[in-house]
């Protein structure tokens, strides 16, 4: 049986014990593995889009709350470039206008993403779960869910490098919401960082820190679960009482 730590590691070890989060990020979920392997039919394409638009919809709002819980202007300030990195400012279209690129490069249009009629249920449970959180919680511990960007960066490359070669099918133009994202997780992942080794001190603090980390990486896996049942296993809620997608589009 591991030992209980009772003291509190030395900032480079929680850095270290942070990072090793990635072992659970969602790049090693068999969706994910799939669609950059290249064995994902157009359908599961799309609806991964299609649901992960609802992830992408609520980024802004996430940090929106961040802001309001937070009483230091310097941060609100550093803070506030993530919202205009996707709800977009003079020159900037921002990443969710990105995001529709994308959605129309695999053949999906606007109106189809746009409400929410192919977001799962488990896919806006997980989601709400994550938006919540960071309305309720301090916000340095939100600012602290943010950091599955740490691994970020990877999982955006991989997709630049692999989906171009699997699926030609893509229009080229769909690809600019990763190129934008691989400069600005690796922006954002300083300033996250920075607030975390800062203000998870304690033993308690930093076990505190990495079970929240540990939660944001169960929003992202849980979401691909989701999409698993219904694009890969042909079993999306209530398939075993009507075809029809029956479940709601947000209340």
């Amino acid at each position: 049986m591991n030992a209980i730590a009772t003291t509190a590691m030395n900032r480079q070890d929680f850095e270290h014990a942070l990072r090793d989060k990635g072992r659970f990020y969602h790049i090693h979920h068999p969706y994910h593995k799939a669609m950059y392997g290249g064995q994902c039919t157009p359908e599961q394409i799309r609806g991964w889009v299609a649901n992960r638009y609802y992830y992408q919809i609520n980024i802004p709002r996430k940090d929106a709350a961040i802001m309001a819980n937070c009483p230091d202007a310097g941060v609100r300030r550093m803070w506030l470039q993530r919202i205009l990195d996707h709800d977009g400012h003079d020159g900037d279209e921002g990443g969710i206008e990105a995001w529709l690129c994308l959605a129309e490069a695999v053949g999906l249009t606007r109106d189809e993403v746009i409400d929410q009629r192919h977001v799962l249920p488990g896919v806006r449970f997980a989601v709400d779960a994550y938006l919540n959180f960071a309305r309720r919680a301090t916000w340095q511990e939100a600012a602290c869910s943010s950091l599955t960007e740490l691994f970020a960066p990877e999982i955006h490359q991989s997709r630049l490098d692999s989906w171009p070669q699997h699926y030609p099918w893509i229009e080229e133009t769909g690809y600019s919401y990763f190129r934008k994202r691989l400069s600005e997780a690796r922006r954002d992942v300083e300033h996250g960082l920075t607030i975390t080794l800062d203000h998870f001190t304690s033993q308690a603090d930093q076990a505190r820190a990495l079970d929240i980390l540990q939660f944001k990486l169960d929003i992202l896996w849980s979401m691909l679960d989701a999409l698993t049942m219904a694009y890969m296993h042909q079993t999306p809620p209530y398939h075993s009482v009507t075809d029809q997608q029956v479940w709601h589009r947000g209340l």
